[in-house]
């Protein structure tokens, strides 16, 4: 899901339904690798067009098909949508409309429906109403119908210019005579419900006193068993979802300026193929922070793809150790280089941190649901205990990224973190959102004050792994 930027995939939901049921009706097509053709710039003209909203993107021709089926497949019962059109003459432009589309075949009373148009020599793009309160569309069996321009005519790349006086606009000003796309998509456009009254999580934002309590609790702290001297934290998640940003992230924060000592990258597969430990330093030269976050590649749909389940059970266990090799036709083998036979409390797992990009979260499969499923029963039997953390929450609510202390204030960002707990089978204070370092050269203390506080969590949490270990094993 996003709030105020791109996002891709998923049906409708509905008040009763949430984000689990969701997933689980998720077409099965191949939305996760898909991206929208906006430039940040068209983007936050179009979006300038509406309040605070997010744009899901629900239909790409060029990856669907330029027919009505495949487009009616994608975009009915949606509730309010925007189309975006494509030209050569790179012209961008097309019609939002507030109802569904529902191929009832009638024209649809809709006076918040609009055509619109962006170029390069526009600061701001154009937008017509309709000038007939009694009409907005035609909710046919094809491609947008707006009664002047008919997107996808004839199932194909083509806009017809058709009979109709409920949209007046010069057309070189609208499509520069241009009615041939090479790119049309559809938006859901949902309402992002503002800013809460009071936060639903309090957090001390008080600059770098509490950036330095926050720096300093994780510094002096000692795991409570003799045995262990770093607290060991595994990062598991899908491709792209920014289990090495975070790693980097909250090594910039300790080294004082952004560093990129881990792979990072939009690649289809994961920049991780190895399995990965990184001790973080307390200061440029200074002593090892009692902190070990563990890398892993990212968790793929296919059964011969990514992370295997059988190799995250190893990788609690101990068995793997660092620098090791991932076969992606194969589980971790005993015989393996980089495989330890008897590994000791000091090698084990203490705690499991799901990452998820909030950006992408309805992107998520059926099979990939189920594979987290999968995952999380068997760290439950091992009595691992488990974190989320929500990535890019800046680029999930405008209000977030406009200052990211509205984080939780953010009424669109509390209901992500609540669904997500339902899907993810966690409790909601179990759930973390936090911005990496990604595109600044310099580090901000709201950003380090986020990072700082899930770190701090994931330190509580395996607390509550050693207090299960044996009594003998515990401090004196």
């Amino acid at each position: 899901m996003t709030c105020g930027g791109k996002a891709t995939g998923g049906a409708r939901r509905t008040p009763s339904s949430g984000l689990h049921s969701e997933l689980q009706t998720f077409l099965g097509d191949i939305m996760s690798v898909v991206r929208s053709s906006l430039s940040a710039e068209q983007e936050k003209k179009l979006l300038s067009l509406f309040g605070h909203v997010r744009l899901h993107l629900l239909y790409k021709a060029s990856v669907h098909g330029y027919s009505h089926a495949s487009f009616h497949h994608h975009c009915n019962q949606q509730g309010p949508t925007v189309l975006v059109a494509y030209n050569k003459t790179g012209f961008v432009f097309g019609g939002y409309i507030s109802k569904d589309y529902a191929e009832t075949g009638q024209a649809i009373n809709d006076d918040k429906a609009f055509l619109y148009s962006m170029s390069d020599q526009r600061e701001k793009p154009l937008r017509v109403s309709s000038t007939n309160g009694q009409y907005g569309f035609t909710d046919g069996n094809f491609g947008l119908n707006v009664g002047v321009l008919w997107f996808l005519y004839n199932n194909t790349a083509t806009v017809q210019v058709v009979a109709g006086n409920s949209y007046t606009f010069e057309a070189e000003e609208m499509h520069d005579n241009d009615l041939q796309l090479t790119e049309c998509e559809v938006y859901r456009v949902e309402d992002c419900g503002g800013l809460l009254e009071t936060p639903w999580r309090n957090i001390d934002w008080e600059g770098y006193g509490t950036k330095d309590r926050l720096m300093n609790y994780i510094k002096n702290y000692k795991p409570e068993v003799k045995s262990v001297v770093q607290a060991r934290v595994l990062l598991v998640g899908p491709v792209g979802a920014g289990k090495s940003s975070f790693f980097n992230s909250i090594n910039s924060v300790f080294k004082g300026h952004v560093t990129g000592q881990a792979n990072t990258g939009s690649a289809g597969n994961s920049l991780t193929t190895q399995f990965r430990t990184y001790s973080i330093k307390a200061e440029q030269g200074g002593k090892a922070l009692p902190l070990v976050l563990c890398d892993t590649m990212g968790l793929e749909e296919g059964p011969s793809a990514g992370l295997d389940i059988d190799d995250i059970t190893s990788i609690l266990k101990g068995h793997v150790q660092d620098r090791y090799q991932f076969n992606p036709s194969m589980s971790v083998q005993a015989d393996g280089v980089g495989y330890c036979k008897s590994p000791s409390l000091k090698d084990m797992i203490h705690c499991v941190v799901y990452v998820l990009d909030a950006c992408k979260v309805t992107l998520l499969s059926a099979k990939m649901v189920d594979k987290l499923a999968a995952i999380r029963k068997g760290i439950n039997k091992l009595g691992v205990p488990q974190l989320v953390l929500l990535t890019k929450v800046d680029e999930a609510c405008p209000l977030v990224r406009e200052d990211l202390t509205n984080v939780y204030l953010s009424h669109y960002i509390e209901r992500m973190t609540r669904e997500v707990s339902v899907c993810l089978g966690v409790s909601q204070s179990c759930v973390l959102p936090v911005k990496n370092y990604s595109r600044e050269f310099e580090l901000d203390i709201h950003t380090d004050i986020l990072l700082l506080t899930a770190v701090v969590q994931m330190l509580r949490y395996t607390d509550d792994y050693f207090d299960d270990q044996a009594g003998d094993q515990k401090s004196e």
